[in-house]
């Protein structure tokens, strides 16, 4: 376990720099907005930003302002911010990011899951890079390898006996039914997705409401999984080549994911989205963070289709923000151990970063529950 600073060269940046100069812009539909994908207007606002208003050492000193560590678990290094809470009964949280986001989602919730609230509890608080991500080695590995490294890093070398976890939904699962003896609860924002699995008549309507609306989702929305879990490699060369080409890709399921309300500004600022943008680019791990996708599909897809999800038996809180998939309690009952089921007012995907002080009390109320 050894200290990390984030300290990119700045050759590193004076590249971006005459990359984004030299961006060969594709042609735009006419008005077109977020109706053919990324708006056409705002990347090109947000490109300028980029190359004349942006600020990256500002942020870097931003994130180096939380305690970031490196270790090596299974051959592969793991980055992870690491900050003790400020209470008198602190509880252990690993909380995961997803993709295409970053450890930078829980910043703003820090500072208020580590203070103590009325009866003095707080949470220690390790948020890791996932394998393939950021400031973690490049290597792709499925969520439930993931799940394993991250039993790994909070029991042989943080010295956790027993934790609480929340985030991602593949990893937070695969680390409750591999190692329910250590994880005492999990918190999540959704509980996966009817694959065709299951059997439709033990369906409520809502279940069944819910499984054509994903089905759905996929047609208009789900290009982006398949390709990943496809071909990742194909799409790789792009994203890594051209920073707009990989903003572009980012960009879109920031605003689609989001309780934007038409307007990405409504949910993030543009230092918040390029900073996670360049989380990807200075590491160079878009293309190990997108085959994740291809790795847990051959290892959950065989040649008689999907496999049956087993229902996790941890006890589990889930809060449901209406930007992400609007998940019945029904069918969150049907994947976990279903003790808390909260839908909130606003908020998506990225609920830390969009809503944090919602989220935040989302997992106090789950750790005063659960913990």
């Amino acid at each position: 376990m050894k200290p990390f600073t984030i300290n990119v060269a700045q050759e590193t940046l004076n590249d971006l720099s005459a990359r984004l100069q030299q961006t060969r812009w594709t042609d735009e539909p006419e008005n077109a907005g977020w109706s053919y994908g990324t708006n056409p207007q705002y990347l090109r606002e947000l490109t300028h930003y980029w190359q004349h208003q942006f600020d990256w050492r500002k942020q870097e000193a931003l994130l180096n302002s939380f305690s970031q560590f490196t270790t090596t678990i299974d051959g592969i290094d793991i980055h992870f911010v690491y900050i003790k809470g400020k209470g008198s009964n602190n509880k252990p949280l690993l909380l995961t990011h997803e993709w295409p986001d970053s450890f930078f989602r829980f910043y703003k919730v820090i500072p208020e899951l580590t203070m103590p609230d009325k009866d003095g509890q707080a949470f220690d608080l390790i948020i890791p890079s996932m394998p393939g991500h950021g400031f973690s080695g490049r290597t792709a590995v499925t969520s439930e390898r993931t799940a394993h490294l991250w039993a790994k890093l909070m029991t042989e070398v943080l010295n956790y006996g027993t934790f609480l976890a929340a985030g991602d939904f593949a990893v937070t699962t695969a680390l409750a039914q591999n190692y329910p003896a250590l994880v005492k609860a999990i918190h999540l924002t959704d509980t996966g997705y009817p694959n065709g699995t299951e059997d439709w008549s033990t369906m409520s309507p809502a279940e069944q409401q819910f499984g054509q609306f994903i089905q759905g989702w996929w047609f208009m929305e789900g290009a982006f999984n398949m390709i990943q879990s496809t071909k990742p490699q194909t799409l790789g060369y792009g994203l890594n080549d051209s920073p707009v080409g990989l903003a572009s890709w980012i960009l879109e399921k920031f605003y689609s994911w989001s309780d934007t309300k038409g307007d990405i500004a409504n949910s993030f600022t543009k230092d918040e989205i390029l900073t996670n943008i360049m989380i990807y680019w200075v590491t160079n791990t878009i293309n190990t963070s997108i085959r994740r996708y291809a790795e847990d599909a051959r290892a959950n897809f065989g040649p008689q289709g999907p496999k049956p999800v087993p229902k996790t038996e941890v006890p589990t809180a889930v809060s449901v923000f209406p930007a992400d998939s609007n998940t019945p309690e029904e069918w969150a009952a049907r994947r976990v151990n279903l003790k808390s089921f909260n839908k909130l007012p606003k908020g998506g995907r990225f609920a830390a970063l969009e809503v944090p002080k919602l989220y935040a009390q989302e997992i106090r109320a789950f750790g005063a529950l659960l913990g």
